[in-house]
C-alpha cells in the first residue's frame, strides 16, 4: 500500500507531465527541425537569454505539450525580459485558449514588472477548439501588448511562417524583424486560395520582400541565431521600460576626438554625393552604430548608437540615396524612429543634408505630405534631448522635419559654414521666378551666405568646424547630462498623429 505522506509518487508524476510538455511535438518533429539546421522554440529562448536564467510560464496548459507556445522570464545581459516563443513542432503553433492567455500572461509580467517583451513567431495563428481545451474567453493578449506601447520595449521576431492573430504582434511592438525563410501575413496560402482564387507561396505573399517592402518588417537577419543576437543588441540600447533611463557603457572611446577625416568624407560641393554612413561612423564611440529599418525609405538613416557612452538615436539624411530628399518611406520610419527614442528616453542626433521634401507626382500620390507632416509632428512633440547639426543643406520643410529650428525645444543646433538654407536651392529658386542672370547671381551669394545669415538671426546656435563634430555632440549631452540624471515617467502623448 502506498504511503500517503511519500512525496516521491506526486514529484514522479510532475515529472511526467513536464517532460512531455517539453518534449514539444515529438522526438520525430523535433529532429527533423534540428536535422534542417533550424533550432526549435526552446532552443530559441536558450539562444536568446543568459544562460539558465529562463523561467517558464504556464508549461503544463493546454490540450497540447505546452500548448504550442513556450513562455515565460528570464535575463539578457543580466536584465529581466519577458519572452514568448512559438512552437512549431505543436500543431504548427497555433494558438489555442491556453497560448492565448499565456501571451497575455507575459505582457501583464512586462507591465507590472516594466520589462521588456519579446515575441518569437512561428505560428499558423488561432485554431479551432480541441478536446481538453480551457473554456473560451479570458483576457485579450493584443490588447494587452498595445497597451505596452511606450512603457517598455518591445520586438517581435518572425523565424518562420506568422499568420493571422500572432502576425499582429508584430506592428504592435516598436521593432519587428525576421529571417530569410520567415514570412508574415494577415492569412496564409490557402486561405488566400480560397477567398481570392489567388495562386501565391508563402514567400510570394509575406516573405521578405513585401514585408520590408511594406515597412511592417523592419530588418532581415541572416539566420535564427543572429536574429536573436540582434534583438539583445537592440535591447542594449534601452533602459528596461519608460521608467528607466539607457544604460550608460564604458565603450572605449568615450573622450572627444578631432574628425580631420570628415573633410575628405563629407564633400564641400553640395551636390556632390557621398555616404553619410561614414560620417556617421566618425562622430560615434568605436565607429559601430545598428541601424533600423536600413532597406526602408533609404534616404533617411536611422540608427542607435553610443556618444560618450550614451545612447543616442540618430536620423540622418542619405545623399548616396535621392540626394538625401525626404519620401514617404523615409518620413514614415522616421517619424517611429523618433517616437520609439522619445518614448525611451534616448537623446536624438539630427544629421541633416537634404534637398526637402521630395517633389513629383509619384511622390505625391503616395502621400509625402501626410509622411512629412508626420515625422515632423514626431519631432516637434520629442521630450527628449534633440542635437541638431546641418551639413550642408536643408531646405525648405526638410529642414523643419530634421529639427533644425533651436526655438524648437533643441538643447543645441550647429550647422556647418556655408550650409545651404531656404525655400529652395537658388537654381530652382531662379526658375521659379523667371530670374535675369543678375538675379540669379543675387540668389546664389545669399545662398552661399545663407549659413550666416542664420548664425547672425539664431537659427544655429553656432556654426562649427566639421572637424569638431563630434565633440560639439558631446558638448550638447554633457548640457543635458543633469536633466537625463533625472527620474523619469512614460512620455504623455496629445494631439493626432497626421
Amino acid at each position: 500500500m502506498a504511503d500517503p505522506n511519500d512525496w516521491y509518487p506526486t514529484l514522479e508524476g510532475l515529472a511526467v507531465r513536464r517532460a512531455e510538455a517539453h518534449a514539444m511535438g515529438g522526438a520525430e518533429k523535433v529532429a527533423k527541425r534540428h536535422a534542417a539546421g533550424r533550432l526549435d522554440a526552446r532552443q530559441r529562448i536558450a539562444e536568446l537569454v543568459d544562460e539558465r536564467s529562463f523561467t517558464e510560464i504556464g508549461a503544463l496548459s493546454g490540450a497540447a505539450p505546452a500548448d504550442a507556445l513556450v513562455a515565460g522570464v528570464g535575463l539578457i545581459d543580466g536584465r529581466p525580459v519577458a519572452v514568448g516563443a512559438e512552437d512549431f513542432t505543436t500543431l504548427g503553433g497555433s494558438i489555442g485558449p491556453a497560448a492565448s492567455r499565456k501571451r497575455w500572461r507575459i505582457a501583464d509580467v512586462a507591465r507590472r514588472e516594466r520589462v521588456p517583451l519579446v515575441m518569437l513567431l512561428e505560428g499558423a495563428g488561432h485554431r479551432p477548439p480541441m478536446p481538453g481545451d480551457p473554456g473560451g474567453g479570458g483576457p485579450g493578449d493584443l490588447g494587452a501588448q498595445g497597451n505596452l506601447s511606450g512603457l517598455v520595449p518591445m520586438v517581435t521576431g518572425v523565424m518562420g511562417s506568422s499568420a493571422g492573430h500572432s502576425a499582429i504582434s508584430a506592428p504592435l511592438c516598436d521593432f519587428a524583424l525576421m529571417t530569410p525563410d520567415g514570412a508574415i501575413f494577415t492569412a496564409g496560402p490557402p486561405v488566400v486560395k480560397a477567398a481570392l482564387g489567388e495562386e501565391v507561396t508563402k514567400a510570394e505573399l509575406g516573405g521578405p520582400s513585401v514585408a520590408i517592402t511594406s515597412g511592417l518588417i523592419h530588418n532581415v537577419s541572416t539566420d535564427d541565431a543572429s536574429l536573436l543576437r540582434d534583438i539583445r543588441t537592440y535591447l542594449s540600447f534601452f533602459g528596461s521600460s519608460a521608467w528607466e533611463r539607457p544604460p550608460h557603457i564604458d565603450t572605449g572611446d568615450t573622450g572627444p576626438r578631432p574628425l580631420d577625416d570628415l573633410l575628405s568624407i563629407v564633400p564641400r560641393n553640395g551636390n556632390a554625393s557621398y555616404d553619410m554612413r561614414l560620417a556617421m561612423s566618425q562622430v560615434v564611440d568605436g565607429g559601430g552604430f545598428f541601424q533600423v529599418q536600413p532597406d526602408f525609405g533609404p534616404s533617411i538613416i536611422c540608427a542607435l548608437a553610443r556618444i560618450g557612452g550614451d545612447s543616442v538615436g540618430i536620423v540622418a539624411n542619405q545623399p548616396a540615396v535621392i540626394a538625401g530628399s525626404i519620401d514617404t518611406d523615409a518620413a514614415d520610419k522616421a517619424a517611429h524612429f523618433i517616437q520609439v527614442c522619445d518614448s525611451f528616453h534616448l537623446p536624438l542626433v539630427f544629421l541633416a543634408d537634404n534637398p526637402g521634401v521630395l517633389a513629383g507626382l509619384a511622390s505625391e500620390r503616395t502621400g509625402v505630405l501626410r509622411a512629412g507632416a508626420r515625422m515632423f509632428a514626431a519631432q516637434t512633440r520629442a521630450r527628449t534631448v534633440k542635437i541638431h547639426v546641418t551639413l550642408r543643406k536643408a531646405y525648405g520643410f526638410g529642414s523643419s522635419v530634421m529639427a533644425m529650428n533651436p526655438y524648437d525645444e533643441q538643447t543645441l543646433s550647429y550647422g556647418f559654414p556655408g550650409a545651404a538654407l531656404g525655400a529652395m536651392g537658388s537654381a530652382s529658386a531662379g526658375k521659379a521666378v523667371g530670374a535675369d542672370d543678375q538675379t540669379r547671381a543675387d540668389l546664389q551669394q545669399a545662398e552661399n551666405e545663407s549659413s550666416y545669415r542664420s548664425a547672425n538671426g539664431l537659427s544655429f546656435d553656432d556654426l562649427i568646424d566639421p572637424r569638431d563634430l563630434r565633440n560639439k555632440v558631446l558638448a550638447a549631452l554633457a548640457v543635458s547630462a543633469r536633466r537625463r540624471a533625472s527620474a523619469v515617467e512614460p512620455v504623455a502623448r496629445t494631439g493626432i498623429t497626421p
